[in-house]
């Protein structure tokens, strides 16, 4: 299979993976222009778990190192497997209250409190479990992280009310978020191998391990997914079948390309953690992605438009507190 050994690799491969997650939820904002995004994350959880499924029968299942994925799946533990499908039942739980943060907050203020408050979570619990890198410099990244969020929420508090629709729930669906996903790339990575070249026996390689996560993150969308169409955060229930009656073939392929967009920065993400380690990969990865759905929330859809004087300083404060945090999580090992 296809692994990553060099460091320098493994950074640009997370700053791929910082652009797929900053960049995935521009198609809820265009598919949700004509459809609810409930109805948009049915295909997103599909994309995700078609692009796992293409990378383990390709990069996973060629080259010298490690186990074809179908003998990797023949010889995995039970154990292994539950943790991956665990992580991403864990991840559909947190994305979905993203992806409803989204729609009311926007993504410049869903994505920075809810992914910075993961990255915080993620970097502390992923480093204690294998301690790689700088801790000084790690957690002074961290404590940088902290202070964009400050600004972040100043900022959104400054917006007139009818910008933010239901400022309290929208703030409230980002911290919940980001609680819960600062847990989910630790059970991933309890299900892997410790050595992506001579895999452990009875553990999961990285593709293996990314296409337990997808299936768990599809089968959980039949609870989560349908309790949210049933009694969505904002308006009211959402008949199922309006996903078939509703649906055109243009506005499905907008959702599964979002979870192609997503799934491929969660596969270099992992795969970087090689010669990154978990900590500094998912914080890299994270951490900038945050930095981008900023960029795209305030420059392209305009998010904070009639926000009053001063708020351009509190984002300006946020977006360098994001880069110091991005340097010292670089630098960090």
């Amino acid at each position: 299979m296809f692994i990553i050994e060099n460091y320098f690799v493994a950074v640009v491969m997370c700053f791929i993976t910082m652009i797929c997650w900053g960049s995935w939820a521009n198609t809820q904002k265009m598919a949700t222009r004509t459809w609810p995004f409930q109805l948009f994350y049915w295909d997103y959880g599909l994309g995700v778990l078609l692009i796992s499924l293409i990378a383990a029968f390709t990069f996973g299942s060629f080259g010298p190192d490690g186990r074809n994925f179908l003998a990797d799946v023949s010889q995995a533990y039970g154990q292994a497997i539950f943790w991956a499908i665990l992580g991403g039942i864990i991840f559909n739980l947190s994305n979905i209250l993203l992806v409803g943060a989204v729609d009311i907050a926007g993504l410049a203020v869903a994505f920075p409190l809810a992914i910075g408050l993961a990255l915080i979570i993620a970097t502390i619990t992923n480093y204690i479990a294998t301690p790689v890198g700088n801790p000084y410099l790690l957690f002074a990244g961290i404590a940088s992280v902290i202070m964009a969020l400050i600004a972040d929420a100043l900022a959104y508090k400054r917006l007139p009310a009818k910008g933010q629709k239901t400022p309290r729930k929208g703030f409230i669906l980002s911290i919940l978020a980001g609680i819960t996903m600062g847990f989910f790339y630790r059970f991933v990575a309890a299900s892997m191998s410790s050595d992506f070249t001579n895999l452990d026996v009875g553990k999961l390689s990285p593709y293996t391990a990314i296409v337990f996560f997808s299936i768990g993150l599809v089968l959980s969308n039949f609870i989560f997914n349908s309790v949210l169409m049933a009694k969505p955060f904002t308006g009211d229930p959402i008949p199922a079948n309006d996903y078939f009656r509703k649906g055109t073939p243009g506005l499905h392929l907008i959702g599964i390309l979002g979870g192609i967009i997503w799934g491929v920065g969660m596969i270099l993400s992992i795969l970087s953690a090689g010669p990154a380690g978990y900590a500094i990969s998912y914080g890299l990865g994270a951490q900038g992605g945050t930095m981008v759905a900023a960029l795209w929330g305030i420059f392209i859809w305009k998010e904070f438009r009639g926000a009053p004087k001063g708020t351009g300083i509190l984002l300006t404060i946020m977006f360098v507190f994001y880069i110091l945090g991005l340097v010292l999580v670089i630098v960090a090992r």
